[in-house]
This record gives structure tokens, C-alpha cells and sequence, in this order.
């Protein structure tokens, strides 16, 4: 049997970081690899082997927080190769399991590259696309059970036609293989970029579009109801309201742009924001309904627009996530009183904002620029203007006029 650890190893000097190793141990035979990763005594727990709490706030929370994921995620590489040198059914010896760990280190593949690529998204800033990047990573790994990385000139279709192949066995629709697809495509892409493989269209025989879905706006008169609706005995579903509203005022914001607006964005009776997930500026004319969300709340101490991120400095991805996620699970409850037939969630003001500008004949071309959209392909799929009752609608005049 063969365990693996992690162990803090103390400075010599004291006050000084000490540094991480991990601990393989097979047939009593004891053998450390080194982690390059350093941590103060007191920020490691040796009863619980791994890092210890902290009620810091500050960017060396962050970082441990980062350190954390990242053993986690060498740990199940060690164990995936224990795994594999377990099912050979051969006799092996504790330097194997460091030496396919090592190597799996050196290489130069595909998951490296991709681990990278997300690692460097996070330290820019860009942490929406690397939990993408790292969801859709976790979700290939299942599939690609080995210890050896991907040679990125081996990086083929035929792979990903395995991979396709896995994922519908494990039940998931076409748009959510796609969505997989997608994400390594635009990794694998970055690599070719990079001169480090050459293009060899690897996804040119796996599903990587979008089919329509479930329509997910909901009309007008639903908009209505919620403005109207009294939720002043529950501020946690009022608030979540007026965030729906709000999205749904500035033409459908997306909650994460919403969370990192600042104060000095507004200006002149116009508020202007660059998109997130594009980068794309956009500019809003500043609205009375607008004016009346933000008065509601006290963010005086905040430079910050809207009550999301509460305190600015201290782990603000994390608080817009958390607020995210209470967000949507109080819009979920509202959506059940008001019987609307569509899950409420903040999505769901971006697609009902589309979907009406387009009721009241509003150019898909004007839709598009005023969404941020790349292109007006990207908006057709927000909008409900084929749903099915306007379909049968035109087929009862059709059969009228024969």
C-alpha cells in the first residue's frame, strides 16, 4: 500500500518560512518531493496535514488559499499515478512513483500548459475564466485517467472523440459537451499561438455548438409583477429583487459587472463600465429607476455602486460569489411565488431584457450593441422571438387564409 503526505518542514532560523514536501511512502520505503512552495510555521496545521485556517484578509489569505488548491491538485496527480502503477498488475518500487511524478512535471503537454494558462489567468485577474478553464480541466482529467501528460503533438481528434464519447455516456447534453469542447479548443489554440504545437484541428469532428434551449426570458408583465411585489418583510428577497431589477434597468448587466461597479463609473448622468467576460466598453444613460435601487442601500464607506462587494480589499472575488449565489437562490423562490413558469435567476434579467427590447421591434443590430455582444448571432440566441406560441400564432393565420 502506498500512502502520500504532505510535510512542513521548519527553518533552521527561526521566524523564517519553512517548506512543503510531499511524503511518499510505499513498502516502508520513505521518499520526498520537494514543492518550491514556502509557509511561516503557524499558517500549517500538522495535526490535519494541510494548511491552517485564517482569519486574515489580505492578499497572503489569498495566497494560501491558492497553495491549498494547488496541493490538492498535486495530490491527486500522485494518487492517479499510484493508481495506474497499481492497476499494471506489476511490482513497483517508491522511485516510480517520483520518477512519473517528475516527469509528469517536466513535460511540456497539454494539461501543463493548461494548468498554466489558468494559473496565469487567476494572477491577472481574470478568475471567472479560470475556474472555467480549471471546471473543465477536473471534468477531462475523469476521462484521461493516466499519470503521463498529453504531448500537445498528440493532442488529436481521435481524443476528443473519446472524450466526446465519455461525457454523453455520463449523461450530459450536447451544449454541455460543448461547452467542454469549447473551453480546451481555446486552450489548445493559446498553445498553438504560442508556436508550441502545430494546428492540427483536433475538435473538427466533435459537437461544438450551441442548440436552442428552453426559452428563459420571461414577458413584461412578469417584469411588472416583480417591480410591484411587497418583499419588504424579507430584506434578504428584496434585495435580491432590486439586483434583478437593476440588471434588468442597466439592459441586462451581467451580476459580475454589476458587483465591480465603482462609484467615479458613474458620471453626468451617464454610467460606463468595460465588460468583464469581453472587455468591451459600454455606456448606459443614467435612469431615475436606476437612481432609486442605489438609494436604498448605504454604500457610503464603499467605492463601490452597489451593496455586492462590501468590503472593498479583502477577497472580493469570493464576495461576489457568495452574493451571486444567494442572489440566485432568493430569485429562485421569488420565481416560484410569482408562478412564472421560468427559473428566476440573474441570467434571467439579461435574456428578459433581449427578449422585450425585441417585442417592441427593436433592431437586432441596436440589441446586439446594446448587450456587448461580438455579434448578432450571439443575440438571436437571447431571444424569445420564435418561442412557440408566436410560431403557432403564424401558422393559425397561414391555415386562416387558404
Amino acid at each position: 500500500m502506498t500512502t502520500i503526505k504532505i510535510k512542513f518542514r521548519p527553518s533552521s532560523v527561526g521566524g523564517k518560512e519553512g517548506s512543503l514536501c510531499f511524503q511518499v511512502i510505499h513498502n516502508r520505503i520513505v521518499r520526498q518531493i520537494g514543492t518550491g512552495q514556502k509557509l511561516y510555521p503557524q499558517e500549517w496545521s500538522a495535526e490535519k496535514g494541510q494548511i491552517a485556517p485564517t482569519r486574515l484578509k489580505d492578499n497572503r489569505r489569498d495566497y494560501l488559499i491558492a497553495l491549498q488548491r494547488r496541493l490538492r491538485k498535486e495530490t491527486l496527480k500522485l494518487q492517479r499515478i499510484v493508481s495506474f502503477l497499481e492497476g499494471s498488475g506489476k511490482k513497483y518500487h517508491t522511485e516510480d512513483v517520483v520518477a512519473l511524478y517528475k516527469a509528469s512535471q517536466e513535460s511540456d503537454g497539454f494539461l501543463n500548459f493548461a494548468n498554466r494558462l489558468a494559473d496565469s489567468l487567476r494572477k491577472a485577474g481574470c478568475q471567472r475564466r479560470a475556474e472555467i478553464y480549471e471546471t473543465t480541466l477536473n471534468s477531462f482529467n475523469r476521462f484521461y485517467d493516466k499519470p503521463d501528460d498529453i504531448p500537445l503533438t498528440e493532442f488529436d481528434s481521435g481524443l476528443m472523440q473519446e472524450y466526446e464519447a465519455y461525457l454523453k455516456i455520463q449523461g450530459l447534453t450536447p451544449n454541455s459537451t460543448s461547452f467542454y469542447m469549447r473551453n480546451l479548443r481555446a486552450i489548445y489554440n493559446q498553445a498553438v499561438e504560442k508556436g508550441l504545437t502545430p494546428q492540427k484541428f483536433p475538435f473538427k469532428h466533435v459537437y461544438t455548438g450551441i442548440e436552442k434551449t428552453t426559452k428563459r426570458a420571461v414577458p413584461l408583465k412578469a417584469i411588472r409583477w416583480l417591480k410591484e411585489l411587497d418583499l419588504s418583510s424579507n430584506p434578504l428577497l428584496d434585495y435580491a429583487r432590486d439586483m434583478f431589477l437593476f440588471s434588468f434597468y442597466t439592459r441586462g448587466m451581467s451580476f459580475v459587472d454589476m458587483a465591480f461597479l465603482k462609484k467615479k463609473d458613474l458620471r453626468n448622468g451617464v454610467l460606463s463600465y468595460r465588460r468583464r467576460k469581453t472587455g468591451q466598453r459600454l455606456s448606459i444613460k443614467w435612469e431615475r429607476p436606476m437612481q432609486k435601487i442605489i438609494d436604498k442601500y448605504d454604500t457610503q464607506e464603499s467605492p463601490y455602486l452597489l451593496p455586492i462587494i462590501r468590503t472593498a480589499g479583502q477577497n472580493e472575488w469570493r464576495q461576489y460569489k457568495t452574493a451571486a449565489h444567494l442572489v440566485n437562490q432568493k430569485l429562485k423562490y421569488i420565481g416560484l411565488r410569482l408562478g412564472t413558469g421560468t427559473g428566476l435567476t440573474m441570467y434571467v434579467a439579461r435574456h428578459a431584457w433581449a427578449s422585450i427590447a425585441r417585442s417592441q421591434n427593436i433592431s437586432i443590430s441596436v440589441i446586439s450593441e446594446a448587450m456587448g455582444h461580438g455579434s448578432e448571432s450571439t443575440t438571436r440566441i437571447y431571444l424569445a422571438s420564435l418561442d412557440a406560441s408566436t410560431v403557432d400564432r403564424a401558422n393559425k393565420l397561414i391555415m386562416a387564409a387558404l
